[in-house]
């Protein structure tokens, strides 16, 4: 017998927006969601639990129905986490299987094949990460480029196509909408921003009310990163405190004077939360470090390889990678010259076979060196790191 529960799930499937009532699955995922944030964002606790709080405000039925899921602007410098942040929401909770949200019995970005020609640009978008939809605001400095978000005016080519935002939005509304580097837009952009944040909802240019009451949207700048530095060095005497809460408020007040000499008001006054991202110290460089190299072990394991990478080499790498101004950037690039760059060059040797492990450590000369052991069995489905 088909009851309302059945009735709700097909909905659902259906509309791409979860059920009203939480599910156990769900409670169980918003309970853990900060913990699950963590492991992947690592020294933004502050910017976590804000995220955390908009999802579970809108999940409990506490939010403004006529708005979005929240407003967010996250600052601070480059390559301390704003990007990576909404990936991981997007990967943990609204990609997720938890929610509901299923097309045939798996996840809807499964399905979407973006290699295929016909498939449109804004889907294409959608599939790279579960369920987040990003624009590069840099790519709309100018003034023509709104069309690109809401669709052509009645007889310039690509009207019937739609807008790539509005398109997006009313095809998948339940989305993480990044908009990355907003401070780069045209100030027309920002006219469209206010009526989408006060009242849930925009027209494309084929008179389609499209409602974005089932989104959330988050807005990366680099606004406030000079304040964030003097912060940083002591040079703000409020910021000397050891009270670290009351350094980190006093933070969020200069970088707030900085959006409020950038933003107008009325943007300001619609957003949410503003977040302030700290600069990243040479400690959480390190567990950086070890979320990268595990995601250098899986692609290893794949292949019936494991990894062991020396305490020696993660010194270099935080020593090589660490740069203050441009965050975690550089790591990336000393662990493909300090690990993947020495691996590859063992493999293509034929060095290693299935079972075996690499074993990455300084020589006598202070270079990296990968010798192999075979002392332990390995099937493709182990995915832990040895270090």
């Amino acid at each position: 017998m088909v009851g309302p529960e059945e009735i709700a799930a097909v909905a659902s499937i259906w509309s791409g927006i979860p059920v009203q009532q939480l599910t156990a699955d769900e409670r169980m995922l918003l309970i853990g969601l900060d913990e699950m944030l963590k492991k992947r964002v690592i020294g933004q606790d502050e910017a976590v639990a804000a995220i955390s709080r908009a999802v579970k405000r809108s999940r409990v039925g506490l939010k403004d129905l006529d708005r979005p899921i929240a407003a967010m602007i996250f600052c601070g410098p480059t390559g301390v986490g704003k990007t990576e942040l909404t990936k991981a929401l997007a990967a943990c909770y609204f990609g997720s299987d938890s929610t509901g949200i299923r097309y045939n019995g798996i996840k809807d970005s499964t399905i979407l094949d973006t290699r295929h020609e016909r498939i449109p640009v804004y889907l294409k978008m959608l599939c790279k990460e579960d369920a987040m939809l990003r624009l590069d605001m840099s790519e709309y400095m100018e003034r023509h480029t709104v069309s690109k978000l809401i669709g052509s005016p009645p007889g310039y080519v690509g009207y019937e196509e739609g807008g790539m935002l509005t398109e997006a939005i009313r095809r998948r509304p339940f989305t993480l909408l990044l908009l990355d580097e907003i401070e780069k837009a045209h100030p027309d952009i920002f006219n469209i921003l206010l009526q989408l944040f006060e009242d849930g909802h925009l027209t494309d240019s084929q008179g389609r009310r499209v409602s974005f009451k089932n989104a959330l949207v988050v807005m990366t700048s680099n606004v406030g990163s000079s304040a964030i530095a003097k912060g940083r060095r002591g040079s703000i005497g409020f910021l000397l405190e050891n009270d670290e809460s009351s350094s980190y408020a006093g933070m969020k007040a200069l970088v707030m004077e900085e959006l409020k000499a950038y933003f107008r008001p009325e943007l300001l006054n619609r957003i949410d939360e503003v977040v302030v991202f700290r600069t990243l110290e040479k400690l959480q460089m390190l567990e950086i470090v070890n979320l990268m190299l595990q995601e250098v072990n899986a692609r290893l394991v794949s292949l019936g390889i494991s990894l062991e990478v020396s305490e020696s080499i993660k010194d270099l790498i935080c020593q090589q990678g660490y740069d203050q101004t441009y965050g975690a950037r550089p790591l990336r690039r000393a662990v493909t010259a300090i690990v993947e760059d020495p691996l590859s060059e063992a493999l293509l040797a034929g060095n290693y076979s299935p079972g075996e492990t690499a074993v990455i450590d300084l020589d006598a000369l202070g270079n990296p060196i990968v010798t192999s052991r075979s002392d332990r069995n390995i099937s493709l489905s182990d995915t832990a790191s040895i270090f």
